[in-house]
């Protein structure tokens, strides 16, 4: 038990957001219900914003809007590909779901080995 606690206290963000992105993968393979998998694609896209912004992240750094010392600053770019990632990652889900209202009005199932079937027929 005190490996274990040892092991969880050394994870950083940026492990706990590679192991986020890795059960959205999963979920978005084994799922039979299409909202699930959105709703795992969405879990996917959260844990890799996530993971960007904390792989850039320094303790103490300043916005660069403040005036400060340039060595304190943090980097800019990174937060304004995350801020354009989150916007296409909305997009991507709102897509998603409005495909999923038509496929289910249209087809009358939200299960992929049902819709599956429906469409080979």
């Amino acid at each position: 038990m005190a490996f274990v606690m040892e092991f969880l206290s050394q994870l950083t963000m940026s492990d706990l957001a590679v192991a986020l992105f890795f059960i959205g993968l999963y979920g978005a393979m084994t799922q039979r219900s299409i909202i699930k998998t959105i709703m795992s694609i969405g879990i996917m896209d959260v844990a890799a914003i996530t993971f960007f912004m904390m792989s850039n992240f320094e303790a103490g750094a300043r916005s660069p809007i403040s005036g400060t010392d340039p060595q304190h600053m943090a980097d800019p770019v990174p937060q304004a590909l995350m801020i354009t990632a989150i916007v296409i990652g909305v997009s991507v889900v709102a897509m998603c779901l409005a495909m999923y209202m038509r496929v289910v009005y249209r087809y009358g199932t939200a299960d992929w080995n049902i819709l599956i079937r429906r469409l080979e027929d």
